[in-house]
Order: structure tokens, then C-alpha cells, then sequence
């Protein structure tokens, strides 16, 4: 039986690259990435039309956290007992509708429950769609979360890029149709050809426990520290382009297109560079460019030199979350979807944590200085950067 299985794998691994569960997973990234790029040029017309301050904005933006942060934990144990490929397809259609919805919202009290479940879903899907590239992966013997979280890249890229123009030439509503069109043409083409991972049933109560050790919850820590720059430029930097570079509404939704497109182009070589150098040299070098990429944004004395910085600190970001998250789901001794849905929900609690403090900081001091003092937190992901070694237990050069 052992020969056979080896036999099985091998075989995988030397003819399916890019198999059907792969390019599954890969069009669920997308689609996430595709609702959260094309939500970043909505953001200023949004607050415009609810008449939000900066730190009113910040408070709507953290009700997007909240409802993510309660969501990933629920998506974590909803996997451990039907599988990633349930949970995906849930959250994916319950997604869909999400943009049009905050679209036509036109006062706090609907637009609040509404930014919440659109948070919600986006965290919910994440984890699942997380937990199912670490399952294709173990089933191809190759690593593809880089790869993955590229795809994420792409569609927050093409998201973005295409959002401002639509915005200027179709109106919001018009925007709207059209990103929920292309997710749901996305979502058709990936629907039968999902990874099925269902679990075993009696392994089902120790994986809904939360993990004692303490490993985890430092992962968790690095990729909380990785997203809060994300968060930051996603739900800040067309603002800050508009604001107080004086940017037009096309060109400030360049700053999260460039960020997106030198990201996205990072990740899909990312995994050819962790097998080159390892996990821990590259996520070292990827945090030395979000480091300079920050530092240049912040001190830009106009768009142009911001949107690249913006580019500079996608090129590092890249491929810190992806390590992250697959050393998540390779820790000795936790069940995958215990381990992602922890690393998740700490990550992406950056995105609860940095729109109000920055908005509430911008207030104050302006966005150039908060986004001057983030590289601080990518400094610390440096200092454990060695936990890293965890990611290369998949796909690395053994196999």
C-alpha cells in the first residue's frame, strides 16, 4: 500500500503543475482579491456620500475588521468538520451580492451591518480558501501558496485598476454590475473543480481546540505585522493620494493597482524563489523592500514617487503573508485548519487594527507620518523571521 502511495505522488508531482484543484483554489483567490481591489476606489466616493470624517471612516472601516475577526474563527471550525471546499462555496455566493449592496446604501445605520457581513465573508472565504491551497498542496507535493496568494494579487490588481476608470465613466452603481458579473463568471468556472478535503469524523473535536503551543500565535504575530502595512495602503492610500497629494480619482486608484501588480508579479515567481533560497533568506529580503517602499511612500513629494513607493513595498509584502500561512498550516502536531484559522484571524485583525488608528493618527499628524512609523512593525517580523523554516516542510527541495 506504502509503494502504491509513494507511487500516487510521484505521479502528481511530475504531471500535474497546474492540475484542476490547483487552478480552483487559484480563481477563489481571485475572486477575494477581485472584491477587495474593486471595494479600495470605492472607499473615497463611500465616505463622500455618508459625509464620514477621516476617523468616521476609520470606525466604519473597523466594523469590516469586526466582521472579519468573528467570521475567520467560525470558518476555522466549520472547515474541521465539512472541509475548505464547503466553506468556500458558501462564503463565495454569499460574497457576491456584497459590492452592490454598499453601493446602494445611503446612511450609517444600513451601511454598517453591511460592511460587517462584507467583511465577514471576505475572512470567512479567506480561511477557507487558505486551508484549501495547504490540502492541494500535500496532494501535489509542491509548493503553491505564493502562487495562490499572486492570484489574490491579481485580482485586488485588476480590481483597483479597473475600478477608478469605471467609477469616472459608468458611475458606482454601474462599477458595481460589472465586478459582480466578472465574480460570479470566475466563481462558475472554479465551482466543479474544488478540492474536496473532508475531514476524517473522528478527528473532528481535537481539531476544534485552539492550539496550546505557542508557535502558532507567533506566526499569527508576523503575519498581523506583515497586513497592517497591506491594510494601510488598501483603505488609506487613495485617500491619502487624493487628499494630500492631490491626486486625481483615476490616478489615486493607481497607488493599491501598483501595489497589487508588483505583488501579484512577486508571488507567482515566489515559490521558485523559496525553493532557491528558503524561507527564511526570502522572506528577509522581501521584508528589506516593504521596509524602503514604506519609508519612500511616506516622504513621496508627490503621487507619482508614492504610488512607487506603494510598488516598492508590494514587491516586499509578496510573499511574507504566504510563508506565513504556510507555516501555519505545517506546524508539528495541529490539525492545518486549526493552524490557518489562528494565523488568519491574528493577520487579518491588522485589518481591524490599522483603519481606525490611522485614521484616528491622520486626524493628527497626517498620513505621510503614520505611514513613516509602519516599517517599525516589519523590523519586528525581521527579529523572527527564522520561524519561517516551517513553510519549506512543503514542496521544498526533498520532493
Amino acid at each position: 500500500m506504502d509503494g502504491i502511495s509513494k507511487n500516487n505522488a510521484a505521479e502528481t508531482s511530475r504531471s500535474g503543475f497546474f492540475t484542476k484543484s490547483r487552478a480552483a483554489v487559484s480563481l477563489l483567490f481571485l475572486v477575494n482579491g477581485f472584491a477587495v481591489g474593486s471595494w479600495a476606489p470605492k472607499i473615497p466616493e463611500f465616505a463622500e456620500r455618508l459625509q464620514l470624517s477621516k476617523f468616521e471612516l476609520g470606525l466604519m472601516i473597523l466594523v469590516f475588521g469586526l466582521g472579519s475577526l468573528l467570521m475567520m474563527p467560525l470558518a476555522g471550525a466549520q472547515i474541521t468538520g465539512r472541509g475548505s471546499k464547503v466553506v468556500c462555496k458558501v462564503m463565495a455566493v454569499l460574497l457576491l451580492p456584497m459590492l452592490l449592496i454598499l453601493t446602494v446604501v445611503q446612511n450609517v445605520w444600513t451601511a454598517a451591518p453591511a460592511i460587517f457581513l462584507f467583511g465577514g465573508f471576505i475572512g470567512a472565504m479567506d480561511v477557507a480558501m487558505n486551508a484549501n491551497a495547504v490540502a492541494a498542496e500535500k496532494s501535489m507535493r509542491r509548493a503553491i501558496m505564493s502562487s495562490c496568494h499572486a492570484f489574490w494579487s491579481l485580482g485586488g490588481l485588476i480590481g483597483s485598476a479597473i475600478g477608478g476608470y469605471l467609477i469616472s465613466h459608468w458611475g458606482v452603481l454601474g462599477h458595481a454590475e460589472v465586478a459582480t458579473v466578472l465574480s460570479i463568471v470566475f466563481l462558475v468556472i472554479a465551482w466543479p473543480m474544488i478540492l474536496s478535503d473532508q475531514p476524517h469524523p473522528d478527528e473532528e473535536k481535537p481539531k476544534a481546540k485552539l492550539p496550546m503551543i505557542p508557535l502558532p500565535w507567533l506566526l499569527g504575530m508576523m503575519a498581523l505585522f506583515c497586513m497592517i502595512p497591506e491594510g494601510a495602503v488598501l483603505d488609506w492610500g487613495a485617500l491619502y493620494l487624493r487628499q494630500d497629494l492631490s491626486a486625481s480619482v483615476t490616478l489615486s486608484g493607481l497607488g493599491f493597482a501598483a501595489f497589487s501588480l508588483t505583488m501579484a508579479t512577486m508571488r507567482f515567481a515566489g515559490d521558485f524563489v523559496r525553493d532557491k533560497l528558503g524561507a527564511v533568506m526570502t522572506l528577509r529580503v522581501c521584508t528589506a523592500f516593504a521596509i524602503t517602499g514604506m519609508v519612500l511612500a511616506s516622504l513621496a513629494p508627490n503621487a507619482e514617487l508614492a504610488i512607487l513607493g506603494f510598488a516598492f513595498c508590494g514587491i516586499g509584502i509578496s510573499n511574507m503573508v504566504p510563508i506565513a500561512f504556510s507555516a501555519a498550516g505545517n506546524v508539528p502536531g495541529l490539525q492545518p485548519g486549526i493552524g490557518i484559522s489562528v494565523v488568519t484571524t491574528m493577520g487579518y485583525s491588522g485589518m481591524l487594527v490599522a483603519p481606525s488608528a490611522i485614521g484616528f493618527a491622520a486626524e493628527h499628524v497626517g498620513f505621510s507620518a503614520v505611514f513613516l512609523a509602519l516599517p517599525v512593525l516589519l523590523l519586528v517580523v525581521l527579529c523572527f523571521s527564522s520561524l519561517a523554516r516551517y513553510a519549506d516542510g512543503i514542496g521544498g527541495g526533498g520532493h
